[in-house]
C-alpha cells in the first residue's frame, strides 16, 4: 500500500507539470487549430532563465530564503517566456494562419530547433546543475515520502490551473477567447480583436510553461538545452489524451499520464525484474494513449464529430 501511495504522489507531481505544459498546447489549438511544437522549448527557456536569475541572486543578494529565491526565479522566467512566445507568434505563425496546415507544423519544428540552438549558444550544450533551494528532508504522508519542492510544485500547479479556469470562465478576456475558439469570423464581427486574443493565448501558455520549467529544474536538479523535447511531446500526448482544445481535458490528461508513468515504472518494472522500469516508463504512457485514442479518437473530454454538426 505504501508503494502505491508513493507512486500516486510521484505521478501527481509529474502529471502536474505535464498538465501545465499541455494547457499551452490545448489553448493555442483551441483558438488557432495550430499545434505549437516549439512549446516544450519554451519550458526549457523558462528553466534556463530561472537558473540565470538564481545565479545572479547568489552573487548580488545572497542569503535569501530558498522559497523566496524560487519565487523570484519564477517571476523573472514568466515574462521572459511570454516575450519569447509572443515573438514566435508574431514572426513565425501570424502569416501562416490561412496557410495549409502542414506549413505551420513544419514552421513549429523549425522554431523548436532554433530555440534549442540559441539556448545551446547561450548556456552551453552540457547539462547544468539546478540548485536545491528548499530543504531535502522529506515529509511523510501515509507511509510515502514527498519533498518540500514537490509540495510547492503541486501547490503552484493547482493555483495556476484554478487561475486559468477563472480567467477563461469569468473574465472578459476569457469570453473573447471562447468566442474566438468557437467562431473567429463571428467573434470579429462582434468586436473581438482576434489578434489580441491570440497573443494573449500564447502569452498565458508561455507563463504556465515557465512555471513548469523552473519547477522541473528544482525537482530534478538538472537542466539542459534539449530538456523540453520529451516533456513537450508527452504534454502534447496528454492534451490529445484529455481532448485537444479542452482545458479541463488537458489537466486531466496531464495528471493521468503522470500517474500512468509512475505506476507503470513502479509495478510493471518490478514484475519484469527492472527490464521495464524507470528507464522505459515512456512506453506505458504511449501504450495507454494508443489504446484510448483507438477507443475514443477525440480524447477523454473531447467532442465527438457528431456533436459539432
Amino acid at each position: 500500500m505504501d508503494t502505491f501511495i508513493q507512486q500516486i504522489i510521484n505521478g501527481l507531481v509529474l502529471g502536474s507539470m505535464y498538465a501545465l505544459i499541455a494547457l499551452g498546447y490545448t489553448m493555442v489549438y483551441g483558438v488557432l487549430n495550430l499545434i505549437n511544437f516549439a512549446h516544450g522549448d519554451v519550458l526549457m527557456i523558462g528553466a534556463m532563465v530561472g537558473l540565470t536569475i538564481l545565479n545572479l541572486l547568489e552573487v548580488f543578494v545572497p542569503g535569501l530564503p530558498g522559497y523566496v529565491d524560487l519565487f523570484i526565479a519564477i517571476a523573472g522566467a514568466v515574462p521572459a517566456c511570454m516575450l519569447v512566445n509572443i515573438i514566435i507568434e508574431r514572426v513565425a505563425y501570424r502569416r501562416l494562419r490561412n496557410a495549409p496546415r502542414l506549413a505551420p507544423l513544419i514552421t513549429a519544428i523549425g522554431v523548436s530547433i532554433l530555440l534549442q540552438t540559441f539556448a545551446m549558444m547561450i548556456w552551453g550544450r552540457s547539462p547544468l546543475p539546478f540548485p536545491q533551494l528548499l530543504s531535502t528532508k522529506p515529509i511523510m504522508i501515509g507511509g510515502a515520502l514527498i519533498s518540500q519542492t514537490q509540495l510547492l510544485l503541486l501547490a503552484l500547479a493547482a493555483l495556476a490551473m484554478v487561475a486559468l479556469v477563472y480567467l477563461v470562465e469569468k473574465t472578459k478576456m476569457g469570453r473573447a477567447m471562447r468566442a474566438t475558439a468557437e467562431n473567429p469570423r463571428v467573434a470579429g464581427l462582434m468586436g473581438v480583436d482576434s489578434n489580441m486574443v491570440i497573443v494573449a493565448t500564447f502569452a498565458i501558455g508561455a507563463a504556465l510553461a515557465a512555471v513548469a520549467g523552473v519547477m522541473w529544474g528544482a525537482n530534478y536538479s538538472s537542466i539542459a538545452f534539449a530538456m523540453g523535447t520529451l516533456p513537450g511531446l508527452k504534454a502534447f500526448c496528454a492534451a490529445v489524451l484529455g481532448g485537444i482544445g479542452n482545458i479541463y481535458g488537458a489537466m486531466i490528461g496531464g495528471i493521468l499520464l503522470g500517474i500512468i508513468e509512475s505506476l507503470g515504472a513502479g509495478y510493471i518494472g518490478d514484475l519484469t525484474g527492472g527490464f521495464l522500469g524507470s528507464h522505459y516508463q515512456d512506453i506505458f504512457a504511449f501504450v495507454v494513449l494508443i489504446i484510448v485514442l483507438t477507443i475514443r479518437p477525440s480524447g477523454i473530454m473531447g467532442e465527438r464529430v457528431a456533436d459539432r454538426a
